[in-house]
């Protein structure tokens, strides 16, 4: 399975069972196919579009020094496999509310290598955290919307 086809069944599998854990949909789909490290490389346009993000955000990625795309002989960005999975990581970082300087640091530990994996977990713990709290106050104001909701509707 390509990278591309990966990605692209991972968010369509994720958009369609949004109760399911993230992390077995990508096991599941893992399991049924190897991403292949000779995929083509995106151009800039391509793997924006791919992710749901802008080509500016992506060169501002690059200049944050969070994504390094390879260059071809014209100059132009090629994105990798491995640039692409970095990007889907840090569109649902930054969804989930995570700030540049933590995703910074993050993957400055990221590039340092397996000798980070304690630290880098405790980011990870950390943020579940956040995102957890968060989704207690989204389902508090579900459900006052939902109170408000049934005071307008007329009875009968």
């Amino acid at each position: 399975m390509t990278t591309r086809d990966l990605v692209e069944q991972l968010l369509a599998r994720t958009a369609d069972a949004p109760g399911e854990d993230t992390v077995d949909i990508l096991r599941d789909l893992l399991d049924d196919a190897t991403v292949d490290p000779s995929d083509p490389p995106l151009g800039i346009s391509e793997a924006a579009a791919l992710v749901g993000l802008s080509t500016h955000t992506l060169r501002y990625y690059e200049d944050q020094g969070l994504v390094g795309p390879s260059r071809d002989s014209t100059g132009y960005r090629l994105y990798h496999p491995a640039d692409l999975r970095r990007l889907v990581f840090l569109t649902r970082m930054r969804l989930s509310g995570m700030g540049m300087a933590e995703l910074k640091r993050y993957v400055a530990l990221v590039e340092q290598g397996e000798a980070t994996f304690p630290e880098r977990r405790a980011i990870m713990v950390a943020q579940r955290d956040r995102i957890r709290r968060q989704l207690r106050e989204l389902t508090l104001a579900l459900e006052t919307t939902e109170y408000k909701i049934r005071v307008y509707t007329p009875e009968g």
